[in-house]
């Protein structure tokens, strides 16, 4: 019997990133956005060496150099355009979800003036939690370079569409449902640390009325608050690594505490947490559909005797 063989590809990354490119220049189209002249020099540089990897690598037999450069370069655009999206989006989005929210949350039962409490009394998990939540950049480039040096680039490719294909969702769900997020003054506690949504609430003010127009590629900030994207990555990474020995373990955990920790540093009302988990189930259910190709035939092939008679 024959079975059909099968590979990944990089398309359907390019895809998605070539529509996400698309949908920001269309949305982004009369707001008045301008970039930091200064800004475009590091990125173009870091680009370009991207792309140059890839291209060594490629030319030169040097599949892993390949497939991790691939996944920097896919990574990094996707990073770019998205937040340039998520701020367009933004300017043009509607009445702000927080009652609403902050509703939901009560009628689950979190009780987050209590869980705040908690953690300003507790300054060891307190400087865990905010290590972990702000490592996710960190636990990208890890994962890349340990599935590229392993030579798992199949698995790579899935992770990377998965991760784009999630983030491309939570960045469009939160053009139709904005929210500043769960903002909490760190005034009012001891050693609580502020959090993402206090730090961006007036750039997302001044996005919304007009106000806030320049944008610096060295210092992106990603403001969407529902679905939440630290909640949906860690997911998609800790999976990616499940069976790479000794970061089958430590992935999983080191998800697990930023994915626990995100409420709190990244100003996360508990919905934004539960959404960004069941976004990340359903990319990595579609992402290994997406990045499959068909290479054609192989299996047992007929004897000489079966095709007499």
């Amino acid at each position: 019997m024959k079975v059909p063989a099968e590979q990944t590809t990089d398309a359907a990354s390019w895809w998605l990133i070539g529509a996400m490119g698309i949908l920001c220049l269309l949305v982004s189209a009369d707001l008045g956005f301008y970039v930091r002249a200064a800004s475009v020099l590091p990125l173009g540089i870091g680009l370009l060496t991207l792309i140059a990897g890839m291209v060594i690598g490629s030319r030169t037999g040097r599949p892993r150099l390949s497939a991790g450069a691939t996944a920097f370069l896919q990574m990094t655009l996707f990073t770019v355009i998205g937040v340039v999206l998520a701020y367009a989006l933004a300017a043009r989005a509607g009445p702000l979800w927080d009652d609403s929210f902050a509703a939901w949350d009560v009628a689950l039962g979190f009780d987050w003036p209590a869980v705040f409490a908690a953690a300003d009394r507790s300054p060891v998990m307190l400087w865990i939690g905010g290590l972990a939540y702000h490592s996710l950049t960190l636990q990208m480039i890890v994962a890349i370079v340990v599935l590229s040096a392993t030579d798992r680039a199949d698995t790579l490719r899935i992770a990377v569409a998965a991760a784009i294909l999630g983030g491309f969702a939570t960045i469009a769900i939160s053009g139709i449902v904005p929210a500043l997020g769960n903002v909490f003054d760190p005034a009012a506690y001891h050693i609580l640390w502020p959090s993402v949504a206090w730090i961006e609430r007036d750039m997302i003010l001044g996005l919304r009325d007009g106000s806030w127009r320049m944008i610096d590629l060295t210092q992106l900030m990603g403001i969407v608050s529902f679905p939440s994207y630290h909640a949906t990555l860690p997911v998609i990474l800790a999976w990616a690594q499940r069976d790479v020995r000794g970061w089958r373990f430590v992935a999983p955990v080191w998800a697990g505490v930023t994915i626990l920790a995100t409420p709190v540093f990244g100003g996360h009302y508990g919905v934004d947490v539960l959404a960004g988990l069941i976004m990340a189930v359903l990319a990595l259910s579609v992402a290994p559909w997406m990045a499959r190709r068909r290479i054609g035939w192989r299996g047992n092939l007929p004897t000489t005797a079966s095709h007499v008679g």
